[in-house]
């Protein structure tokens, strides 16, 4: 199983899911050693704020993990058949580990009401 996570510089789980275009992908098929697998670094056209193509890189995760998403992006995740996690967790393992053990940290407050995506 592969889970994306959003995160605009490589380095910290980010939040406005629908306009990131760099995901970490992480391989949980052993939960206990989740480990990166590869890094998306896509061009402006495939963030999902205007993505309107029928095949996206991250279809086929199993979830995505991000520090923020509208419900537009929330909406798309399920057409997709991506289970969408948001977490106030930084650290992109620690989030994984997280999400395995089903103890997410909440995401901090924001208003997300003015995005389409």
């Amino acid at each position: 199983m592969k889970i994306a996570v959003t995160s605009q510089n490589f380095r910290t789980v980010t939040a406005h899911a629908g306009k990131t275009r760099r995901f970490l992908i992480y391989d949980i098929s052993c939960p206990c050693t989740p480990r990166e697998v590869d890094r998306l670094d896509l061009p402006m056209e495939m963030a999902f704020h205007t993505f309107r193509g029928d095949r996206h890189p991250i279809d086929g995760m199993t979830a995505l993990i991000t520090a923020g998403a509208g419900e537009g992006f929330r909406k798309r995740m399920v057409q997709r058949g991506i289970e969408l996690v948001v977490t106030g967790e930084s650290d992109p393992l620690q989030a994984i580990v997280d999400y395995t053990q089903g103890v997410v940290k909440p995401a901090a407050p924001h208003d997300h009401a003015d995005h389409a995506c």
